[in-house]
């Protein structure tokens, strides 16, 4: 399925962790082992340039942390980021370069590629978001399926086995998700796509396109 292939979504060059996520096939490969690499990134950061707040919490010293948000170990929040109001940032989380983790928004075990936009009421679990990806308002990522079987990627009728219980979305670069959209277990967006405000969306959804809903998604013009 090279569609769903880190290659295809994503252009490396764009988030710290390009050399960890070059180790595997698949964006949600890299989850398992996503807590214990920050850890050792962490460790070779110059401390010119990022701080340790505390333990195994690394900030670059231009971003910018609002007094109320809280940050969980371990994490890694790299230049000219913003972390506003009331973030909830649990840990496990690389927050990328110029990108904004706003009011309410709760991060877990996931990576932010640079200038990324989860500005407002997002939750972001278990997920990989592309460079410059941006999350509408109240748009979600759900990690877990209700009957709390192992997360598959439907493609066109065909079931792609993660063995993941927990898998919330992969989006590619320059993706566009709506207002109050809900990204459900397994769903990965290529790369400059939009998602319609409102949306439930689930498997695979082409590039270069316009989800509408589940029965219509048209190529971009």
């Amino acid at each position: 399925m090279k569609e769903l292939e880190i290659l295809s979504l994503y252009d490396l060059s764009n988030t710290i962790a390009k050399d960890f996520l070059a180790r595997y096939t698949y964006p949600w490969e890299c989850l398992k082992e996503l807590k214990e690499y920050i850890v050792e990134l962490g460790k070779t950061l110059p401390k010119e340039q990022y701080e340790e707040i505390k333990e195994n919490v690394w900030v670059a010293k231009s971003a910018t942390i609002a007094p109320s948000a809280y940050i969980g170990s371990p994490c890694i929040i790299c230049d000219n980021a913003e972390i506003r109001h009331c973030a909830f940032i649990r840990g496990s989380a690389i927050v990328g370069k110029g990108t904004v983790v706003g009011n309410s928004v709760e991060l877990k075990n996931c990576i932010l590629f640079d200038s990324v936009q989860v500005p407002h009421f997002n939750y972001v679990g278990d997920s990989v978001l592309g460079f410059h990806s941006h999350m509408g308002a109240g748009s979600i990522t759900s990690n877990v399926k209700s009957d709390k079987t192992l997360v598959t990627v439907n493609v066109n009728g065909t079931k792609v086995e993660t063995g993941l219980k927990k898998f919330g979305a992969m989006l590619g670069d320059y993706v566009e998700v709506g207002c109050n959209s809900v990204l459900n277990p397994g769903t990965v967006i290529g790369k400059r796509t939009n998602i319609y405000p409102l949306s439930s969306v689930r498997g695979y959804v082409k590039e270069n396109s316009i989800y509408k809903n589940k029965s219509e998604v048209v190529n971009k013009g």
